[in-house]
């Protein structure tokens, strides 16, 4: 019901995912002319949302591939679904876990199993019961995977000391998971975003920021991490252009996360 296979994808498989190399470039460079002859113009992949680096084109295993798309290989988009252990539900526990790629698309969707007893599935929101975790994969399983798969890459999502810190046992007091803060993108504290909705220093729920800001509706069932993780990126994207520019002039476009949560980031 919840479950998603993992894509498995070879650098060449994923970039041709998203678009038909071949129908814009070579497959392979044999021509004597040279390489800057070979590469299109910037205005075959340019959008004004989306920063086009310098180089225009690498050769890769023989072929020549657009950096853009390079690029957006180092995205991924996170969401965590929270439960809650403890004697008053008072100790964050994670149950699902999301991750999308800059197309939106499945990376890893997948239930967590219980690391100690559950207070409080929140059904109303999450819809979740005993028996959907029951035999889910381990959560050391699902840690180990999920950080594997995010080194070196830049996350973009809401609130991203929560999945950080939902990425630890917290109820067994083992911190697992930190991540460069110049390789996050968070909606939740960029600024033009806080800005423009009036909010001050408190966080805009997700939500919100999506109605706001993009004239839509989201979480109208179930609580749902993998529309959440596409929401986010969503945003970003709308915003890529401005955001980029303002960290490759060396400044940050966003507030501090919480400082309790310092401990998740690099």
């Amino acid at each position: 019901m919840f479950i998603y296979p993992a894509r498995n994808y070879t650098t060449l498989e994923l970039l041709t995912t998203s678009y038909d190399i071949k129908s814009t470039l070579p497959r392979t460079v044999s021509s004597s002319k040279p390489l800057q002859e070979l590469i299109p113009s910037p205005q075959a992949y340019q959008s004004p949302k989306i920063h086009l680096p310098e180089k225009q084109a690498i050769v890769l295993d023989g072929s020549l591939i657009p950096c853009l798309l390079i690029r957006q290989l180092s995205f991924l988009a996170v969401s965590v679904q929270i439960i809650y252990t403890g004697d008053t539900a008072n100790i964050p526990m994670v149950a699902r876990v999301s991750l999308a790629d800059y197309r939106g698309n499945v990376v890893l969707d997948t239930l967590v199993r219980p690391t100690h007893q559950v207070t409080d599935y929140r059904t109303a929101e999450t819809g979740l019961v005993a028996g959907h975790l029951a035999n889910a994969p381990l959560f050391r399983e699902v840690r180990d995977h999920v950080l594997a798969l995010i080194r070196d890459k830049i996350i973009v999502g809401h609130s991203i000391w929560q999945f950080l810190s939902a990425m630890a046992d917290r109820a067994n007091q083992v911190l697992c998971i930190s991540h460069p803060t110049i390789n996050t993108r968070d909606v939740a504290v960029f600024v033009p975003f806080r800005r423009g909705l009036g909010c001050g220093s408190a966080t805009p729920p997700l939500q919100v920021l999506v109605h706001r800001l993009m004239g839509r509706s989201m979480g109208l069932g179930y609580e749902h991490p993998l529309e959440n993780a596409r929401a986010a990126l969503d945003l970003y994207r709308s915003a890529q252009h401005s955001w980029e520019n303002a960290i490759d002039s060396g400044s940050w476009p966003c507030t501090l996360p919480p400082v309790g949560y310092a401990e998740y980031f690099l």
